[in-house]
């Protein structure tokens, strides 16, 4: 028995000091951990534009002296800011408060949709801030101050996440990250420059940017009209909290939209692409200095982006991985760019080869270029057209929808440029459905900008009307489609059957009947109840449709390959 008790003894003694030995390891690590993935806040010497508060002018108006914020009659947000990195933040955040604390809670939100576990979302908090512990280290000194002046606007609600700062930092390299770990569809964006012989041979750039977070997300985009200390004034459409940009153009007639392209898994941060975009928009004024830019910074996923100048009257795409920068060029009088690379240094890479033949990235611009040699000469009106095609090559009935298509309804802000002109075209909802509405860039920086809720700075004579689409019943009966589809899914989620279950799937596929997606989700339903035989029936169904990519026939087969063994098993 006293043998007994000491080898007891023993087990418990090394089992004490297991256990101390890993809580002294998570401790270690958590220390380690915070002092290193922690960044710091950036050094400001001028923080008396703190003190400044916020006037508001009616229910949708603010202002702080020159600066101002509004919502105009079509719902969009205009915005108008000056001044120093630091007081640019500022301002923007004290003027956006609210919108920052909606657009955090939808993104948190969509987060907590795709990873309900909370252990894995707490392990996700953790990792991000090890994988960005360098983040700062590649982001310019004016950036970080301009971000640091908007996160002391930022809500406390989500420090569970980590401070204002490194949060409203981490955010800007969210688009980064989405599309590099997991491949995420919500990045599946279309430009194009195409010159219009009717204005003197000048260009016109149209641009979709199809990033789809939710639709609380996409409630409020703005228009915002920056004068920065230093570089050129510029305008670009975002979000609030946001200064990184995905659609702008300069004083200088010089535009940037980017494209999202097949990435490797990075390894550590680098610098977000947004922020790029954003210094060639701010200190560029021409091709060969935004390409020189670009240069400069390393970032960590492929991305291409399209410039346009005014000055060479000319559109290239800036086509960079990691690794590679390369410049595409064309003799013809048009350019496209989706997400994939065109340029010599990428025509042998195995991942952007791979991703032309299993995305929807190469069909999509194909048919843009079917839109644009339709015309014989292009004008902003008919970009618009081209932005707003919801059929596939030749026509065809793909689905409402479909990736495939220029447009996928689901762009969170569409845009069209002159910018020899220095004009603007920005879509208001549903998409890019709604009124285009038209800004003269020159003509709003040269405002007094005593702002008033009345006051319009569009140019009402050149708005692009909303889409006559709208009044279909083929979109009418997409929106019930929309809802139909996302209440199948979720009773799949949950694991709970429809009440008519084939009423429902057969009224949801009948509404949208060429789009693969309704058979795919149709057959998902009856797979998930051991319904084998109405699941292949609609399996097969989608594979009979135009697939966006070969990922979901992929999907398919193997499921329809596991219904097969499932049913010979049983004869």
């Amino acid at each position: 028995m006293h043998s007994y008790k000491n080898k007891c003894g023993k087990w418990l003694c090394l089992f004490r000091n297991t256990i101390l030995i890993v809580l002294l390891l998570i401790v270690s690590f958590l220390i380690y951990y915070n002092i290193v993935a922690r960044v710091s806040i950036p050094e400001v010497e001028n923080t008396t534009i703190t003190e400044k508060t916020r006037d508001r002018l009616s229910k949708d108006c603010y202002k702080i002296e020159k600066n101002w914020l509004r919502k105009n009659r079509q719902g969009l947000w205009e915005m108008y800011i000056e001044g120093y990195p630091f007081e640019l933040g500022v301002i923007s955040g004290k003027l956006t408060k609210e919108l920052i604390q909606i657009q955090e809670q939808a993104f948190v939100d969509q987060i907590s949709e795709y990873i309900p576990s909370k252990i894995y979302l707490r392990f996700l908090k953790y990792f991000i801030g090890w994988f960005n512990r360098d983040l700062d280290k590649h982001v310019i000194d004016e950036y970080k101050k301009e971000i640091y002046g908007i996160s002391l606007s930022a809500s406390d609600k989500f420090d569970y996440i980590s401070d204002n700062y490194q949060r409203m930092l981490n955010y800007h390299a969210a688009h980064d990250i989405g599309h590099a770990l997991q491949d995420l569809a919500m990045v599946g964006c279309t430009s194009f420059a195409v010159k219009d012989e009717h204005e003197n041979n000048n260009l016109i750039v149209g641009r979709n940017f199809d990033f789809y977070i939710n639709d609380d997300f996409a409630l409020n985009k703005i228009v915002v009209f920056v004068k920065p200390e230093s570089g050129y004034k510029f305008i670009y459409v975002t979000w609030a909290s946001m200064i990184g940009v995905v659609s702008g153009m300069n004083d200088q007639g010089l535009t940037v939209t980017i494209n999202a392209a097949k990435s490797e898994i990075p390894y550590r941060s680098a610098t977000p692409i947004s922020l790029l975009a954003r210094e060639i928009l701010q200190y560029a004024k021409n091709t060969s200095e935004a390409i020189e830019i670009s240069g400069k910074r390393k970032t960590f996923v492929s991305e291409a982006l399209l410039i346009a100048s005014a000055i060479d009257n000319k559109a290239v795409v800036i086509e960079k991985s990691p690794s590679e920068l390369d410049i595409y060029s064309t003799d013809k009088n048009y350019i496209i760019s989706s997400n994939h690379f065109q340029s010599d240094a990428f025509k042998k890479d195995e991942l952007n080869i791979q991703h032309i033949k299993e995305s929807a990235s190469f069909y999509r611009q194909k048919r843009c270029e079917q839109l644009i040699l339709k015309e014989k000469n292009i004008n902003y009106t008919d970009a618009a057209k081209i932005l707003r095609d919801v059929r596939g090559l030749n026509r065809v009935n793909i689905g409402i929808g479909n990736e495939k298509a220029m447009n996928q309804m689901i762009s969170h802000h569409s845009v069209i440029f002159m910018p020899a002109k220095l004009m603007v075209w920005v879509s208001t909802s549903p998409y890019q459905l709604g009124e285009y509405l038209a800004y003269d860039l020159d003509q709003v920086f040269r405002n007094s900008f005593d702002i008033k809720d009345d006051v319009r700075i569009n140019d009402t004579t050149l708005t692009i009307l909303a889409d006559p689409f709208m009044d279909s019943s083929e979109y009418i009966n997409y929106l019930e489609f929309v809802r139909l589809s996302k209440m199948v899914r979720e009773r799949i989620e949950e694991n709970k059957e429809l009440e008519k279950s084939k009423t429902t799937i057969e009224n949801m596929i009948s509404l949208n009947s060429e789009y693969y997606l309704g058979y795919l989700i149709g057959g998902d339903y009856y797979y998930n109840f051991k319904d084998y035989d109405n699941a292949e029936k609609y399996y097969n169904m989608a594979l009979s449709r135009e697939m966006e990519t070969t990922a979901s026939e992929i999907e398919i087969t193997e499921k329809l390959k596991f219904i097969s063994k499932i049913k010979s098993e049983f004869n």
